[in-house]
């Protein structure tokens, strides 16, 4: 079984900073690409930033210059700093994860975590 867990979420004043982790656990053999996502109440989820397993990033253009992406390989374990955080950056965070679980497994699979809220208000 694989889990991915998120924290860090919560209320935070606009201009303010939080830093969301996601870690991953269970049976993992190796772990490619690593997402934050975030949703909107009646929304579909949208990328927010993408890691590979490399180090190489993506961001959406709203969050550029805002939001770093980062992971610890050695702890399964992606992050997010948000700096300069804006009333529309409300809204539940998830993280997912490309991996695989063993060696013999040649597909890789998505993991999602549970959410983690961040509401962004005076």
């Amino acid at each position: 079984q694989v889990q991915l867990v998120e924290s860090g979420g919560g209320l935070v004043q606009p201009g303010g900073s939080l830093r969301l982790s996601c870690a991953a656990s269970g049976s993992i053999f190796s772990i490619n690409t690593m997402r934050w996502y975030r949703q909107y109440p009646g929304k579909q989820r949208e990328l927010v930033a993408a890691i590979t397993s490399g180090h190489s990033t993506d961001y959406a253009d709203s969050v550029k210059g805002r939001f770093t992406i980062t992971r610890d390989n050695a702890v399964n374990t992606v992050y997010l700093q948000m700096n300069s955080l804006k009333p529309e950056d409300t809204a539940v965070y998830y993280c997912n994860a490309d991996l695989r679980t063993s060696s013999i497994q040649l597909a890789e699979y998505r993991y999602w975590g549970q959410g983690t809220q961040v509401t962004v208000s005076s």
